[in-house]
Order: C-alpha cells, then structure tokens, then sequence
C-alpha cells in the first residue's frame, strides 16, 4: 500500500495485492484472509529532523517527500518496517554491528568450483548494541535473528531456508547465541559458504571476472534493527 500525495489536502491510498496475495486469493477456497498488517517509512529523509528541528523538519518531510506506489513484489514493498513498543518511555533503541576485523563491512569467501571439495566457510558475529550506559528493555531482547541472501551464490552452513522468493533471495530464522549481555543484548554467530559455481555461472555474475558481490540482511525479530554487509566471492 502507498501514500500518494498529489500535493493537495487530498490523500489517496494505492492498496495493491502482492503476487503472493493474489496466489493466495486465486485458490478461492476460502483461505485467504488479511490479519495483520504493516507500515514502512523507506521513503523518509529523516535529515531533515536533524537540520531544520522537529515543527520544521516534519513539514518539510511531509511537503517533499516523493512516496513511492505501491508494487506487487512483497520483499520491496517493505524494506524499513515501522515497529512499536508498549514502553512509552524509551529513547534508545540497540542497533547491530558487525563484528569483525575487517574493513568497509566486506567479507571474502571463495567459491567451491565443481569440484567435490569442501567449501570455503567464514564464521561471523552480529551483536546487538546500546549507545551509552544502562540496559535495553527486555522486549528489545533478539531471541532469534532473520537473515537474508542471495540463494544462488551464499547459504548458511549446517541452516535450511524458510523461503526462497522468485528473485531468489533465501530467508533464514536463526536463533541467538545462548548468552545475553548484562545490558539484556544478545548476538547470533553464523557460519556462510559460497555455493559451488561454474566458470561460466562466476563470469556472468561477475562486473570484472574477478569478485561477485552479494548483500547479506541480518534482522533482529524483536528489535527491528538490521545490519547490512558485502560478501565478495572469489
């Protein structure tokens, strides 16, 4: 669903089903239902909070924000959901970060080939983090994560996916590390592999024939916080 502001006192809401609403509703069994439903805000600028001040900010982000239609592929309709709390007192929520020694947040793992040999694996950690002192309320807790790739090049070792979607990006539920910080944080460990690909597959998947790049999501259930990182296969 979108909000279409045509510059007028007029707001028009653009509801569209996804293709896997209108799967659903095309079985006309009976099954399809609506029970839930969620916002985003992928289109705000949020800096302009930060330059001209919450009255004059606010304005601004409703009378120049350009708000997108609405499309029928669910994993880009929604990219930055909006989440809420019963905590009306919070002021700092935990984001994740990465841990690892590298740089620029890019990881290189190297692709199998064909051949039968054991694939190259690089284990990783994502925590959650609070700015400051003091512990996060306990709902921000991540019990387990979701963790998004590309399917045809990266899979997380010894996990199945819970979906692939038509773009072949692989969804995962991976459940946290056993240990929560005193700051009621928690992390997850997840061991990647790149799958084993043909020359030609790397070739045309590659810009420059020597690195394929590919995103990977890692989002906390509770928190709502993702962390976005580049694995570089080789």
């Amino acid at each position: 669903m979108g909000f279409l502001d045509q510059s007028t006192n007029n707001i028009i809401l653009d509801a569209v089903l996804t293709d896997l609403g209108r799967e659903a509703l095309s079985r006309n069994d009976g099954s399809f239902s609506i029970f839930k439903f969620a916002f985003a805000d992928d289109e705000v600028d949020y800096t302009h909070i930060v330059n001209f001040g919450r009255t004059v900010g606010k304005e601004k982000i409703e009378k120049n924000t350009p708000v997108l239609e609405a499309t029928t592929q669910g994993n880009l309709g929604l990219k930055s959901k909006l989440i809420s709390f019963n905590n009306d007192s919070l002021t700092r929520l935990p984001t994740l970060q990465l841990v690892t020694s590298l740089t620029d947040d890019i990881l290189t793992l190297s692709r199998t080939g064909t051949s039968s040999t054991e694939p190259t694996t690089e284990t990783i950690q994502v925590r959650q983090v609070l700015i400051g002192a003091g512990t996060a309320d306990p709902d921000l807790t991540d019990f387990s994560y979701t963790v998004t790739c590309d399917y045809r090049f990266l899979y997380i070792v010894n996990a199945v996916p819970d979906s692939v979607d038509d773009n072949s990006i692989s969804k995962y539920t991976v459940e946290a590390d056993a240990t929560v910080s005193s700051q009621n944080l928690s992390s997850v460990s997840l061991t990647l592999a790149a799958r084993a690909l043909s020359d030609d597959a790397f070739a045309e998947a590659s810009a420059d024939g020597t690195y394929v790049k590919r995103p990977i999501t890692v989002t906390g259930v509770n928190s709502g916080a993702s962390k976005t990182f580049t694995i570089r296969i080789s």
